[in-house]
Formats: structure tokens, sequence, C-alpha cells
């Protein structure tokens, strides 16, 4: 046993979050804590990390148990640099081992600048900043609040088989359900104050729940039946006759008084609004800022399209959307909208809203009610179906992710044909999701959505652009995991192909006449070359401040870089047949 936790209470406002949990984490637990938005699953990491005190109960760590927590909200010295602020508190004792792991994960992070203060770098460094400094401190628990915030698809799959291995145990919160699935043995419900414990991962976790939902509608049924029995007995005039009866008039009222157990299907509804033959089209759009993000990218977006748009942090992809939007001018290119396009853009940062004003006035200020296929909503039902129970609260009283929630709600309350969604899964909880992905289901319009979330682009999109290395869009057809096999065959081909060119060179038994004449001149070519380097090099440190001619000869220099590399790789090429030859 690691930690125990005893009669936490915890309120907000006056909804209660946590009411009377216990818990325990024990060694190799992998938890991982679900409900909605606004439900307190931050407020109980912050309890168990110590970072605030309950109203009730008390946590306690067991032996010599460390703690690492990661918060949602950051709070970082943004005047240090990254590996100032990691190595802040560090023993001198262990300083050296602890920078050099703290520089080796934040590698592994994808984050090189190490010396860099911290108010240059992008959110998403930010963030992974913060998790390697989680990672690194010495700790038996984890406490992790959206780990996977902001990180591209690379850095969540080397964090996912980190975790995996970690040794300690784990408690976390997150909205990646794949993530979810392949660390957690163990899933935590919170809802209405109460947590249920499962003893299984996602999958099983579901599994497990709709067992469970459907034995209490079972009971529910043959409940109602009894009901509808004593009804009758009831009705037929047979009232208080006896003490027998009057027990049985009376328990039939407790019954049909109490709580009842009713199936849930949460449905948000599309706004019907046309959208003509014309939409989107992009043609040559290519955009830089310094230095290329992404080239030559052309597509016609059809009017039932979706698109997951899939590329490393930084990489252009947020930029390309603010492209669309008309924030953003490309550099080449054109982008061309249709008429009948009426746009609406979940952006990554939401925007600020008014914590004075009630969430159902901030929906009624963008529509009252909205046409369906199925007629019209209103905003009251809306909210109620995206889950929120008082949509008289006021936004100043929501989480964060009850905010971002209601901010995307305003977006589909505005009826748009086309979805700009900027990592739309983002602080927003796994039922909220799977509402989401319904909803996109049967909209009736086009998507286009920049995510790293692998489960909601599997479920939501159809085509997939990747963003690679050459600064070009790729197109895959299907999901995320359907990219992920294209490109694993992709790769597969390439390793193939290498091994067959290995195959041929090793069959060449000698070097042609010509060949053995190159070999014997390319080794004087090299050393030439080499020589005009050395040259130009001196020439750059003695041009002083003649930027001109300072780029006239980088340009000359990387010529002549290029052909010595070629020909030292010709070399090696012609040199290992030779010495092949000799062995045959």
């Amino acid at each position: 046993m690691l930690l125990i936790a005893e009669n936490i209470k915890k309120s907000h406002s006056e909804k209660i979050l946590l009411n009377d949990i216990s818990l325990n984490i024990e060694e190799k637990d992998k938890i991982g804590i679900i409900g909605v938005n606004g439900c307190g699953k931050s407020t109980l990491l912050k309890i168990l990390s110590g970072v605030t005190e309950s109203e009730k109960g008390q946590v306690t760590l067991i032996g010599d148990t460390q703690l690492s927590y990661l918060a949602q909200n950051l709070s970082i010295d943004e005047d240090s640099t990254a590996i100032e602020w990691i190595m802040k508190g560090s023993s001198a004792k262990k300083k050296e081992y602890l920078e050099h792991e703290a520089k080796a994960m934040l590698t592994k992070l994808e984050v090189f600048d190490y010396d860099k203060k911290i108010s240059l770098l992008s959110g998403g460094e930010k963030r992974k900043v913060a998790l390697a400094k989680t990672l690194v401190k010495p700790s038996n628990i984890l406490i992790l609040d959206e780990p996977t915030n902001h990180l591209d698809s690379d850095v969540i799959s080397w964090l996912e088989k980190y975790l995996i291995k970690y040794q300690g145990a784990i408690i976390m919160v997150t909205h990646d359900r794949y993530f979810l699935d392949r660390v957690t043995n163990k899933i935590f419900e919170l809802d209405n104050g109460i947590i249920t414990e499962y003893e299984a991962n996602y999958s099983k976790y579901l599994e497990m729940k709709a067992k469970k939902e459907e034995l209490e509608l079972s009971k529910e049924r043959k409940l109602q039946g009894f009901l509808r029995k004593e009804y009758e007995w009831i009705s037929r005039g047979a009232m208080a006759r006896t003490t027998k009866d009057r027990r049985r008039v009376a328990n039939y009222q407790e019954m049909t008084n109490r709580d009842r157990v009713v199936e849930k299907k949460l449905v948000l509804e599309s706004a019907k609004t046309r959208l003509g033959k014309k939409t989107i089209e992009l043609c040559d759009v290519s955009k830089s800022y310094g230095e290329l993000l992404f080239e030559k990218l052309s597509f016609n977006l059809d009017k039932d399209d979706r698109i997951g748009i899939i590329g490393k942090n930084g990489s252009g992809k947020t930029t390309l959307l603010k492209i669309i939007m008309g924030q953003e001018t490309c550099d080449n290119g054109s982008v061309v909208i249709g008429e009948t396009v009426k746009i609406g853009y979940f952006s990554q940062n939401s925007e600020e809203l008014d914590s004075n004003m009630k969430a159902i006035d901030f929906i009624k200020n963008i529509a009252t009610v909205v046409k369906t296929k199925k007629g019209y909503i209103t905003a009251a039902q809306m909210l109620e179906n995206f889950l929120f129970d008082n949509p008289y609260s006021l936004i100043g009283n929501l989480s964060g992710g009850e905010k971002r929630r209601l901010y995307l709600l305003g977006i589909l309350m505005s009826a748009p044909n086309v979805l700009l969604l900027d990592e739309p899964t983002n602080d927003l909880d796994i039922i909220t999701l799977t509402i989401l992905e319904d909803y996109l289901e049967n909209f009736s319009g086009a998507v286009i959505a920049v995510s790293h979330d692998r489960y909601f682009l599997d479920r939501v999109v159809d085509r997939v652009f990747v963003l690679e290395k050459d600064k070009i869009f790729h197109q895959y057809l299907g999901g995320y995991s359907d990219y992920l096999e294209s490109f694993k065959e992709e790769v597969k081909i390439v390793k193939k192909e290498k091994e067959e060119n290995k195959n041929t060179k090793e069959k060449v038994v000698k070097l042609t006449y010509n060949e053995q004449k190159e070999l014997d001149n390319i080794e004087d070519k090299i050393t030439d070359l080499e020589y005009a380097i050395s040259e130009i090099d001196k020439e750059i440190l003695e041009v002083g401040d003649n930027y001109q001619k300072i780029r006239e000869l980088y340009n000359k220099r990387e010529i002549a870089e290029n052909e010595l590399n070629e020909k030292i790789d010709r070399w090696v090429v012609l040199n290992e047949i030779k010495e092949n030859s000799r062995k045959q």
C-alpha cells in the first residue's frame, strides 16, 4: 500500500464534488479517473498530491512514499531556462545525475534547447518541460492531469510505453482513450461525488459498465411490471382492510417515490444549413515563417468530407486552419471559399468567456433555437444534451473543461456547414467526446480536424493529411490507425528495396575497367575538394561584414561539400566491391 485517502469531501460553490470518498493506491496500480468536466477529477488529484486541502477526511502516505504531480494548468517560472526549472530544488549531491536524466528526458520529449528561457517556448513545449520535471523527480506515485495534452502522436506513443514500464503506481486523468486503454489496469468512475472502482482497463471498463447498466435496467423493467400489478390491485379497491394490506400499500408508495433508473441516450442534433456544390478549394498553398512550414497543398473539400490533419507540434497545422479562415495569408497559391459556406472555427485556445454571464445567456446570444433534421431545438435543450445540468450557472463557476465545452457548443449553435476543429479533444471529458463524435457522424457538412487524439481520428475522419519532413501534406485514406498501417507498409517496402540493393551489390564479383579507373582517380578529387572547402572557409573569415559576399561563399561551400560527400560515398561503394572481389 502506498497511499490511503479516507472520507474526502470537497465542494465548489454549492456543488458537492467529492462526497466522503475513500480510496487506496497500491504498488503497480495504473488508475484512470473518468467523469464529466466539472465533476471533481482535477480537484481529487490536487487533494491526493497535497496541493489542495479537503474540507473533511485525510490523505496518508505509507512509509517513504514520494509523489510527483503534473497539473493541468501549469505554474512555471518563465524567467528560468528549461533545465534550470527542472533542476530547481534538487540536492547538490544528485545534481549531476539528475541533470543528465533531465536532458535525456527532454530529448525524448523533443525539446532540444535546454538553455532556452521558458518564456520563449510555445505552449506545447512548456507542457513537455513540465512533464519532464514530473517524470524525472524520484517517486513511487505519478499523479498526472491530462498528460497527453498538446503532445503530438509520436511523443504520446513514447510516453505510453514509458508509463507501461514505470515501476511505481500511476493515477491520472486523460481524455485519450487509446492511451487510457493501454496504460491502465483500474478505472475509477467519478459521478455525483461518488467513486465506483472497476478492476479493468478502459475497454474492459466499457464492457463491465454496459453489463451493469443492462442489469440495472432489467431490474427496473421487472420492478415496473411488479408495480403495474400492485397498481391494479390497489385500483380494485383493496385499500387498507388489514395491517398486511396497509403495509403493501405503503411499500407500493415508497417504491413509486424512489429515483427511477432510466436509459440515457444523449443525442446532440446537427443544425440544418444548406451547403452548395462549391465549398473550399486550396490550390498550391505554401506558407513560411522564416523557414518553410508547408508547400504545394491542393485539395477540394467535398460537402461530406471528414479530414484529419496530423503533424509535429509547430509544423503549421494551426496556421493552415487560419489561412482557410482568412486570419493568415498564404505566401503562394490561393484559397477560394464558396458563397454558401458558413464556417464554425473551434480554436485551440478558446476565447475568453464573460465570467459574470450565465451559460444559457451565452448560448442564447448566439441562437435561441436551431433547426435540425428532426425539427427545432432550444438553447436549454442543447445545453442539457451537452451535459450541463444547470444552464443558469455563472460561467465563472464552471471548470476549465466545462468552459471549453460551452465554447464548443456555442460554435455548434451558430449552425455552421463546415467545421474547422483545432485540437477539439483537449480538456474535454470522454463522455463529452463521445457525444461530439456522434454529432460529427451525423453532421450535415464537412469537417477538417487537427488532432493528436488517435481514437477521435479513427472514429471521425475518413481521410488523413500528414505533414511530413519534406514539408508536403501526404494523403492517406481512412483514420489514424489506417494511416499507421499504410506508413508501416511504406517503411517495409523501403527496407526491402534497400535489402535488395544490398544483395545486388554483394553479387558483383569485381570492378569493371572504368570503375577501377574511377577508383584510382577519386582519392585525388576528394583531396582537391577538401582543400577547396578550407580555402572558402578562410575567405569567409576574411570577408568581414560584406553579407552579400558571405552568402555567395556559403553557397559555393555548400556546392563543394555536396560534391565531396558524393565522391566519398562513391569511394566507399567502389572500395567495398574491390574488397569483396578479393575475398572471393
